[in-house]
């Protein structure tokens, strides 16, 4: 009787400890559904994940395959090797992997094995927000142990066909036709909130910008080696529209502000204040390279709008600059505050479309752009010094300010979140752990879930896992820990089973630099980098003053100030937060243990990667480059 009593006191213990586990320990997943096809890779990664799974196991094959496209896929999506190179080196450390990386401005190389197979792939960055997003959550989830590498492998797959995207985003932000709407949308606001235009001005970019997405549409179709013309044929385009309105309709438009709007979507300056970014932190390979390529493909584009003058115009040197007389006579968006904040906002929403920002998540977006640019704006104004010293001040106050916005949001959102995703995933240890404050997010947020999905505005997976959670599995867990009662498993769907992965991985904390991006895009000096090549183009002619320095060397010396300026704000800004985040968690969580795996850093600082020696490594052999697959071609 002793001996029974004491087996039925373990068994209870027992229970208990597994009824305050996540939902995920309680579910046996069927294997067949949640394994990766090897077969939809590349052949050259098949035959690498052949040789590493007969020398050191299947796992081993796949977290080297799955530490590839993750770096591939963030690369393409916010191209900061930084901070790529700080992901792969915390799954390179938890998986013991023998691997070394060179990520360069467009070519990226991967050996493993100490460099006995070597990958190459060139892959051109397209800024997407959401991927970044999810990219880094899947590898947070890997890396904490919550999902299996063939599960985050699966995942990986579908973010790429548009699974775990909202249709409004896909129909809008990732589709054409959908996505020709934001061409003239941004080159509208843009040319009034920054460069000078007025409400005919915008109308013509408008449609300067429509034109320009139906050829980049087209081009991108076509494909090949006439995506290179892309830059030139679309600068053309806005510069014949443009002119034929300043010849045949009236001379009072603003060209400039026209091409600097419509073009202002083609403008690389994020990928500029990133060089500057990767020169100050030691990269000099990579900063220096990006920092002349964004250098000549903006003057490509700057040359195809004067060409586009030539064309239509019989003195386009003349015209070009009689028409700066036209600009900045509408002061309707300049002068009153808030409708100078509103058409920054309005503007602001394109460059989030723009960049794929989640539709339901424009909110956190919108906050940074507008708490940057208004501090930029304000201390430019405040300041107003000889030189360029109030535009460096600016400039770094309203990086700063950018980044601890978003570092707040992002501190704000993920501890909502954790009362509600400990509700539908079951991590609270007791029922009664729930507090009021857990409660409250929590019904906020199923609110929003809900109000979403009506609109159809989120994904539609967001509201099924709310719905599965709240029914079927707390019922079958309850079900599971009733001694009385016979159930022995949770069973699960096959749908069901992608629900609930989906659940776990977006339960991942938010990546910072997916806010923040957009906002350093608004900031940046793409359009200075232009009017630098329109007055190379278009030389002014010489100062009355003798002592007076050449118009393009103040152009490029005020490039120079503010995207060194906002490089340096975006530093200060990660380690003020950085610093502050370990002062308030040693003040008020003294003894809190780190359980949230090994990317709990990577949003607080810009500046930590692996050692460059180590990635620069020199590797013994590789497979031969001519039996190299060509990398899929992405729109």
């Amino acid at each position: 009787n002793n001996n029974n009593n004491n087996n039925n006191r373990r068994n209870n213990t027992a229970l208990l400890k597994k009824k305050y586990r996540s939902i995920r320990h309680d579910i046996s997943f069927s294997e067949e559904n949640r394994k990766f096809n090897i077969k939809t890779l590349p052949l050259d990664m098949q035959r690498v994940y052949q040789q590493l799974a007969a020398a050191h196991g299947e796992e081993y094959g796949l977290v080297w395959i799955f530490s590839m496209r993750t770096a591939v896929e963030l690369h393409r999506g916010w191209h900061m090797p930084l901070l790529t190179s700080r992901i792969l080196q915390q799954i390179k450390q938890k998986f013991g992997l023998r691997t070394t990386w060179n990520l360069g401005v467009v070519k990226l190389i991967f050996r493993v094995d100490d460099g006995a197979y070597e990958i190459h792939r060139k892959v051109p960055y397209d800024y997407d927000s959401e991927f970044q997003d999810l990219y880094t959550k899947t590898a947070a989830a890997l890396v904490g142990g919550k999902i299996s590498v063939d599960e985050a492998l699966m995942y990986q797959t579908e973010i790429r066909e548009g699974k775990h995207t909202a249709k409004s985003g896909l129909l809008l932000q990732r589709k054409y036709p959908g996505r020709l709407l934001l061409y003239p949308w941004q080159a509208s606001t843009c040319a009034i909130i920054f460069f000078g235009g007025g409400g005919r001005d915008a109308g013509v970019a408008a449609i300067c910008g429509f034109v320009a997405g139906c050829l980049e549409w087209g081009i991108s179709t076509i494909g090949g080696d006439f995506t290179i013309l892309n830059d030139i044929i679309v600068g053309t385009s806005c510069g014949i529209i443009a002119s034929l309105f300043y010849e045949y309709v009236a001379t009072t438009f603003c060209l400039k502000s026209i091409f600097l709007g419509t073009l202002y979507w083609f403008f690389y300056g994020t990928a500029f204040v990133i060089g500057i970014l990767e020169i100050i932190s030691g990269e000099l390979e990579t900063g220096v390279t990006r920092f002349v390529g964004v250098m000549i493909k903006t003057f490509v584009l700057s040359l195809g709008a004067t060409l586009g003058m030539s064309i239509i115009l019989t003195n386009p040197y003349d015209v070009y600059y009689a028409q700066e007389d036209n600009c900045n006579r509408d002061t309707t968006f300049t002068q009153i505050w808030y409708a100078r904040i509103i058409m920054y906002l309005l503007c602001s929403g394109a460059a989030l479309a723009q960049y794929r920002f989640p539709l339901v998540n424009y909110w956190r977006g919108l906050l940074v752009q507008l708490a940057g640019y208004e501090v930029q704006y304000q201390l430019q104004g405040a300041l107003r010094q000889e030189g360029h010293l109030d535009n460096a001040i600016s400039n770094i106050g309203g990086a700063v300010a950018a980044v601890v916005v978003s570092e707040v949001i992002a501190w704000v959102v993920d501890n909502a979140l954790y009362h509600y995703n400990a509700r539908i995933l079951f991590r609270n240890k007791k029922e009664e752990e729930e507090t009021r404050v857990g409660a409250f997010f929590f019904n906020v947020t199923a609110f929003f879930v809900r109000w979403n999905h009506w609109f159809r505005l989120g994904k539609k997976d967001d509201y099924e896992i709310l719905q599965l959670c709240d029914d079927k599995l707390r019922q079958q867990r309850t079900e599971l820990y009733d001694t009385m009662h016979s159930r022995e498993q949770i069973t699960l769907s096959q749908r069901e089973e992608t629900l609930l992965l989906d659940a776990i991985i977006s339960s991942e904390p938010v990546s910072t630099w997916s806010i923040l991006m957009p906002a350093v895009y608004q900031l940046v000096p793409g359009s200075i980098i232009a009017n630098l090549w329109f007055h190379t183009i278009f030389p002014p002619k010489p100062s009355v003053d003798p002592e007076a320095p050449p118009y393009a060397e103040n152009v490029f010396s005020s490039l120079m100030v503010i995207s060194t300026s906002l490089a340096l704000g975006i530093i200060i800004g990660y380690n003020i937060t950085r610093f502050a985040g370990l002062l308030l968690e040693h003040i008020f969580f003294p003894t809190k243990d780190d359980d949230t795996g090994l990317l709990k850093d990577d949003r607080k600082t810009v500046m930590a990667y692996d050692d460059p020696r180590e990635r620069h490594e020199e590797s013994l052999s590789h497979i031969p480059e001519e039996e190299e697959e060509e990398p899929r071609k992405t729109k």
